[in-house]
């Protein structure tokens, strides 16, 4: 019996990535396949701002394989990494870089990451359910709101969620959002018996589901954005704010004295970090609409106008996880959770310079699962 596989990828779209995919049929032996267990494949890269038309041929290497709820059972999801054709890793493979910074050490510390992804959905050139002309109501009751005059594209988002969960995505939640036609997923641990719990499963996933997401909006004929301001004026800008923890974190006794370090070593950073969070976040970060200004770093317990927020639980049990406000919608989660690890664990960070360091990582050292 012939499997379908669904090979996905990030392209060389500049200021940001694209997802892209193809489709591959496959004869599988095992009904629960690892990436393993699927052939490495080639593309045109001078068709996705990877390569020149000279020497065009690109390399996918599987990592991740999820069920494909769409498609239905024994066909599959398949993230692939891209290489050159010499086995080195591709400069937009982020993921080579997050693989490389938990290679220096930074997986010891059993690093565990979230991602609130808030999203607007968009019909022809307006967000879904805003007039024709003109704009809607402002801002207040759409928030987890309730009816037609108040929640717009709530089929997609719910359609979503359901294939998220058959998927076997590590999806947590999902909410309306301040703006109308904006929402919001989280991915990221949920405490379920038989999670895969590490840095790059939750990375994997995270990109997974913002493919799921376009894929289902196709079929309503609406268009998701990342954009970090969707719409100027008073509206909400759109973030990935990153829940972030390492074990010493999640101890108690022990958990809030290394947060508290990790955010005086991020606030040494803070410009290298804006620089990863992604394209046109000053436009999002100007210290209203819940942000603290790109220029300016500053945490809070229970802040959301801070660079990074400490939940009242985490500060009131001692221990737990810290939230970074700062990552823009169409961030990377690769290398947002590189940059923090790097930072909060002082690692070598060439990693993050590729005009001037040809990455190490190989074909051959790839994780997959």
């Amino acid at each position: 019996m012939a499997n379908i596989a669904e090979y996905i990828w990030l392209d060389g779209t500049q200021p940001t990535q694209s997802l892209r995919s193809k489709t591959r049929l496959l004869e599988l032996q095992n009904e629960n396949p690892q990436a393993k267990d699927c052939p490495i494949w080639s593309f045109d890269g001078s068709s996705t701002y990877q390569s020149e038309g000279s020497s065009s041929d690109l390399t996918l290497q599987p990592v991740r394989v999820v069920r494909d709820p769409i498609r239905g059972n024994g066909n599959y999801l398949v993230l692939c990494e891209v290489f050159n054709n010499d086995k080195t890793a591709h400069t937009t493979n982020h993921r080579a870089t997050l693989r490389d910074i938990l290679a220096q050490g930074a997986d010891k510390n059993e690093p565990w990451v979230g991602f609130e992804q808030e999203f607007t959905l968009f019909s022809g050139r307006n967000p879904l359910g805003w007039p024709e002309n003109g704009f809607p109501r402002p801002q207040g009751p759409f928030y987890c709101g309730v009816g037609a005059e108040n929640v717009y594209g709530r089929d997609i988002v719910e359609h979503f969620t359901t294939l998220a969960l058959e998927a076997g995505l590590l999806i947590y939640g999902t909410n309306a959002e301040v703006m109308p036609g904006q929402w919001e997923y989280q991915v990221g641990y949920r405490g379920f018996n038989n999670d895969t719990n590490d840095a790059l499963t939750f990375c994997d996933h995270q990109h997974l589901a913002r493919w799921l997401l376009c894929r289902v909006a196709e079929e309503y004929g609406v268009s998701v954005s990342f954009d970090n301001k969707p719409v100027q004026g008073d509206w909400n800008g759109a973030g990935c704010h990153t829940n972030f923890s390492t074990r010493q974190m999640r101890t108690p006794g022990e958990g809030i004295a290394a947060i508290e370090h990790a955010v005086s070593l991020l606030s040494q950073k803070h410009n290298e970090h804006i620089a990863l969070y992604g394209h046109g976040l000053a436009a999002r970060l100007t210290g209203q609409h819940e942000t603290c200004s790109i220029s300016e770093f500053r945490s809070g317990v229970a802040d959301r106008g801070s660079s990074i927020r400490i939940p009242s639980h985490v500060q009131e049990k001692g221990y737990g996880y810290f939230e970074d406000r700062r990552p823009g919608a169409n961030s990377d989660p690769y290398l947002v959770t590189a940059r923090i690890l790097a930072t909060i664990c002082q690692l070598d960070e060439r990693a993050f310079n590729q005009t001037t360091i040809t990455r190490t990582s190989r074909v051959d050292a790839v994780a997959t699962a």
